[in-house]
This record gives C-alpha cells, sequence and structure tokens, in this order.
C-alpha cells in the first residue's frame, strides 16, 4: 500500500507539473505574438507611438492583459529593443560567425546587413529610425538602444581589424573610418530606398560596398 500511495503522489506531482509547464509555455507563446506585434508598430509609429492600447487593439486583447506581461509601457520598449536585438543577431551575427576569420566573414556580416535593411524598407529599421527618435530623450530606452547599437558597431570594428589581421586587407587601414564609411552607405541605402522609394539604391549601395573594400584590399 505504502509502494502504491508514494506512486500516486509521484503522478500526481507530475501532472501538476505538466500544467505549470503548460501555463508557462502559453505565457511565453502570448508574450511573443505580442513582441511580435509591438515590432511591427515600433517600425511603423516609433516607440512613442507603441502603446499598450494599440497592442490590445491589434491582438484583440485586453488592456490588462497586454500590461500583464509587461507592467509599464518603458518595460515594453525595453523589451521590443532586446527582441529586436535577439532576431538581428540571430539574422546576422550568428551566420557571419560560421565563416573563416577575416574577409569571408567581413563579407557575410556586411551581405546580411545589407539584405536585412532592404527587407526593412516597409517596415524600417529600429537601430536607425530608434536613434533619430531617442537622441535627445535620456533615459533606460535610449541608453539601451545605444549599448545595443554600439555592440554591433563593435562587432564590426572587431571584423575589420580580424580582416587587417589576417592580411586580407592593408596594414594602414583605420577600423572606424571602414566602419564609417559601411555605415554610412547603409544609412544612404535606408534613405534612399525607404523616403525616396529609389529603386536603384539597392544596387549602388552593394557596389558601392564593394568598392571600399577593393580600396582597402593588399
Amino acid at each position: 500500500m505504502k509502494i502504491s500511495k508514494l506512486k500516486l503522489i509521484s503522478k500526481d506531482y507530475e501532472m501538476e507539473d505538466f500544467k505549470i509547464d503548460q501555463l508557462q509555455t502559453k505565457g511565453e507563446h502570448t508574450k511573443a505574438l505580442i513582441l511580435d506585434s509591438a515590432l511591427y508598430l515600433a517600425g511603423r509609429d516609433g516607440f512613442e507611438g507603441l502603446t499598450i492600447g494599440l497592442i490590445a487593439d491589434r491582438m484583440q486583447m485586453s488592456k490588462s492583459g497586454v500590461y500583464a506581461h509587461f507592467d509599464s509601457k518603458e518595460n515594453l520598449q525595453l523589451e521590443v529593443i532586446n527582441e529586436y536585438h535577439r532576431r538581428f543577431k540571430e539574422s546576422i551575427f550568428d551566420p557571419a560567425m560560421t565563416m573563416p576569420r577575416g574577409m569571408p566573414r567581413l563579407k557575410m556580416l556586411l551581405d546580411l546587413w545589407i539584405k536585412i535593411t532592404i527587407s526593412e524598407i516597409n517596415t524600417g529599421c529600429i537601430y536607425i529610425s530608434g536613434a533619430m527618435e531617442l537622441d535627445d530623450r535620456p533615459g533606460p530606452v535610449r541608453d539601451e538602444l545605444a549599448k545595443i547599437v554600439q555592440d554591433w558597431r563593435n562587432a564590426i570594428i572587431k571584423a575589420i581589424k580580424m580582416a587587417v589581421t589576417e592580411g586580407h586587407l592593408k596594414k594602414d587601414v583605420n577600423p572606424r573610418e571602414l566602419l564609417f564609411a559601411f555605415y554610412g552607405a547603409i544609412l544612404c541605402l535606408q534613405h534612399d530606398a525607404r523616403f525616396l522609394r529609389d529603386k536603384e539604391s539597392i544596387q549602388t549601395a552593394k557596389k558601392y560596398i564593394k568598392k571600399i573594400i577593393a580600396a582597402h584590399c593588399p
């Protein structure tokens, strides 16, 4: 009897754990859907236009249901920034890290960066639009975005330095200046393609970046 009772208790605990896991999975799934909607709205309307009310309407949820996942508008904005960074890293940085050190890795970073910029022509890039929107608004949201953007810039600089070390770029290359040129090309691409609707801007950006690299090769 003792053994049977022990088995029954153990089974009850397993069922309870399963229910908790189900609730966590459902909650995480709902939060992921909310973040997906919030990312779209942030790209379209900016961070100030990102409200719990708008998300609730878009998700057909109550405001309290959305609020329960984030507690405040600021927390929502911070989570949107970090989710965007996670996707950005997953789409660009992670695949590039599988390439050999030096020029192959640097080119992959730049190629994927252009690719994601093109995919964001209709929605906007949070790194770019967020920088313009938050540049004169001090606070945790601005600080978080600035930190993430700087991390990305540092990753490019590191890739440039590796290309120099591997002998793929000239020894006298200034990594910060090269980053400036690459970043400028992406900003121009985003501006011309999104604002001016210039269809040739994509090829112009690709050719320009290739010329920059060629000019700094030994």
